[in-house]
């Protein structure tokens, strides 16, 4: 697999395509993860943007998956997650006018894709 095309380099480190790998023992893995998503130097990346900048430095079976883990179990980025969720709205009978056209209710869908003519809204 992957582990027989690591690569030598001069300070003893093992390469894969020009990235260091890491090795399973010890908690550099975890290290490595916790410093790129939740150091003060950086902004707590999601699992897709964070994967994307390590994997230019680093390499290790199962990463993807395992950066996805990892950015699944932040409290600070689940508790954000929630605080900036929209609420879902109540379902509201409306009430039956007493005359015609009294009140008029209308629903929009938008941001469709555009018609030939331009139009992104029913």
């Amino acid at each position: 697999g992957m582990i027989n095309k690591l690569e030598p380099r001069a300070d003893g480190t093992l390469c894969l395509n020009d990235r260091s790998w890491i090795p399973c023992f010890g908690d550099l893995r975890a290290l490595i993860m916790h410093e790129s998503h939740k150091s003060k130097h950086s902004i707590h990346p999601g699992s897709d943007k964070m994967y994307q900048v390590l994997k230019k430095l680093y390499w290790w079976p199962n990463m993807k998956a395992e950066i996805a883990t990892y950015v699944s179990k932040c409290l600070t980025c689940a508790k954000v997650k929630i605080e900036y969720q929209k609420p879902f709205g109540l379902l509201v009978q409306p009430e039956i006018p007493q005359w015609k056209w009294k009140n008029i209710t209308m629903d929009f869908v938008t941001k469709l894709p555009k018609t030939a003519a331009g139009q992104d809204i029913i």
